[in-house]
């Protein structure tokens, strides 16, 4: 089978997807328009700058992220961080418990189901770039479970949206922490809030980003029982996220000057409204990035797995959420 249905000259797919790309910046597109852009691309002609996709995706969607929080309060984030905490940890340790026994009953490769299972229970492929190395996962392991990630998050970014608006009667709040608690990817939870409403996107950051500091802890916890030596990967853009939040509640309330308009925004208002579409170029390319070899190496089974626990922790989360907040 071919791995792309156009096979044009190397030039021409260039030209071809840098204008897509600006069109995603230029026009006022939404995240699963760009996110599907990108999976066209992908299919037809292919990703020619495929060698940089991933160091651009990881970089752009951590500037996107850290631009979001200048458009956040601290007093609401804390809030709404406060609120998510003891439902975070029920919700990842229950999927990492039923990750093992799925995995183990689908007989799934024991790093491959590890590496799903913490992808979904904490923040999809970074939770998977974490844990790899202290587990001595190899390559086949890490793009099987990469893949398996990547294909749910890119159903869940089109799905939810649809389901908060039309089928489920979500408040901004729920749905934002429905987002955070469900969607595996920071980029597809940001995409989907963003989707739904401002505030729902604001707590879905905010708790989402809560969660994936619990990378630090069950990488320990895992260095610790499979006695690895390997680097523990601490996101420390988060952080800088953190230093945004706090930038955008206190900085214009001592200097004026940031509360002044330009064209209609403040200075902060416009480095937000540069995040969101960050993220939309993140999603483009994260979509452009998939391939038909991607979608053949990783089988039914991870799949499968990926399903089972998407629905155990969306369903779950959906009868907290609807009968607590």
């Amino acid at each position: 089978m071919k791995a792309t249905l156009l096979n044009l000259p190397n030039g021409i797919r260039q030209v071809i997807f840098v204008l897509c790309m600006a069109a995603c910046i230029a026009l006022p597109v939404d995240p699963p328009i760009a996110l599907l852009t990108g999976l066209v691309i992908a299919l037809v002609i292919g990703h020619p700058f495929i060698h940089l996709n991933k160091k651009a995706t990881t970089l752009l969607l951590q500037v996107s992220v850290v631009c979001l929080g200048f458009n956040m309060n601290l007093e609401h984030a804390l809030k709404a961080g406060k609120e998510g905490f003891f439902f975070t940890i029920g919700t990842i340790g229950i999927t990492l418990l039923a990750g093992y026994f799925i995995g183990k009953k689908l007989k799934i490769d024991k790093n491959t189901s590890a590496l799903i299972s913490n992808g979904t229970a904490i923040c999809g492929g970074s939770a998977i770039a974490a844990i790899a190395p202290i587990i001595n996962a190899n390559d086949e392991q890490i793009s099987v479970s990469l893949g398996t990630i990547f294909i749910l998050n890119s159903i869940a970014l089109f799905i939810f949206p649809w389901l908060g608006q039309h089928v489920i009667s979500f408040t901004d709040e729920q749905f934002g922490t429905w987002c955070a608690i469900a969607i595996h990817d920071t980029s597809s939870v940001v995409g989907a809030a963003s989707k739904f409403s401002d505030k729902a996107l604001q707590i879905a950051t905010t708790i989402k980003l809560e969660r994936a500091l619990w990378i630090i802890p069950i990488s320990l916890a895992t260095a610790y029982f499979q006695k690895s030596t390997g680097k523990i990967k601490i996101p420390y853009f988060i952080f800088y996220f953190i230093l945004a939040i706090i930038a955008s509640t206190y900085l214009p309330r001592y200097f004026p000057v940031l509360n002044i308009q330009m064209a209609g925004s403040t200075l902060f208002q416009y480095i937000y409204l540069f995040g969101r579409k960050g993220l939309v170029v993140t999603l483009f390319l994260i979509g452009s990035g998939l391939s038909l070899n991607t979608i053949r190496q990783v089988g039914w089974r991870p799949i499968l797995q990926g399903v089972l626990l998407w629905i155990i922790i969306g369903s779950l989360s959906l009868v907290v959420i609807k009968g607590v907040l």
